[in-house]
């Protein structure tokens, strides 16, 4: 199926309540990079927490790819700084700091396989059995970023130690492929209302201010998500596609 079609797919998924993506127990957001779990799973987490619902988030990569450049925030500065970034868009969404878990693989250099994708994979398992998580939610593996099918790959290996489990595809750069890429078959899933949450969201991802701001300003290519692309998936509703057992 090409982008465009799965993407237009993708926007008319049934509209479900937090109830029916997660019936019971706890979730995990798996998320590339500081940044992704707020854009993709913001509201979702809220809705969790105010369910009484464990949560817990992993970011996979240490983050320092963003301004790799800059001589004010070099690797060890920047990583706190996104780490810390992370802690305050995380509070603003109501969860606490003892539940987010940084596995530091390097950004822009997260393996797909091997030991070290094991490793993570069994620590995603070993965070996941402790929250009594039913759920587990990932970046979509053809998002064009190598962190984003690396993380989808590392929760694929983590699947074998976690019978039951249901698991979910958030997309995040999908949303910016070419149309005429084929991505598989068409979508299924759910579509999450949001509205509610949007206001805790988007303070969320403005807590991530080395992203969205010029606050790293000497290093000019560095990244920066544009307004766009925050409104984008800032809105009413978050996509949740359904991976085959």
């Amino acid at each position: 199926m090409r982008a465009d079609a799965f993407f237009e797919a993708v926007t008319t998924l049934p509209v479900a309540a937090f109830e029916t993506l997660v019936p019971q127990g706890g979730l995990v957001v798996v998320a590339p990079h500081p940044d992704d779990e707020s854009l993709g799973c913001g509201g979702l987490i809220v809705q969790a927490l105010a369910r009484g619902r464990p949560v817990r988030v992993v970011i996979v990569s240490d983050g320092c790819g963003s301004h790799p450049n800059s001589k004010a925030y070099p690797h060890g500065r920047l990583r706190d700084l996104r780490e810390s970034e992370t802690v305050a868009a995380m509070a603003a969404l109501g969860l606490a700091p003892e539940h987010i878990h940084f596995l530091r693989l390097p950004d822009g250099g997260v393996p797909s396989e091997g030991p070290q994708a094991e490793e993570a994979a069994t620590r995603i398992a070993g965070i996941a059995r402790e929250a009594g998580a039913n759920a587990v939610f990932v970046t979509w593996k053809h998002d064009p970023h190598c962190d984003h099918t690396a993380s989808a790959a590392i929760v694929g290996l983590a699947r074998t130690h976690l019978p039951g489990a249901t698991f979910y595809a958030y997309p995040v750069w999908g949303w910016t492929l070419p149309p005429e890429r084929e991505v598989g078959p068409a979508p299924t899933g759910y579509r999450l209302a949001v509205e509610a949450e949007r206001a805790a969201k988007r303070r969320a991802v403005e807590a991530h201010a080395s992203q969205v701001s010029g606050l790293i300003a000497d290093d000019p290519e560095g990244f920066q998500l544009k307004p766009e692309m925050i409104d984008r998936l800032t809105g009413p509703y978050e996509w949740f596609i359904a991976l085959p057992g």
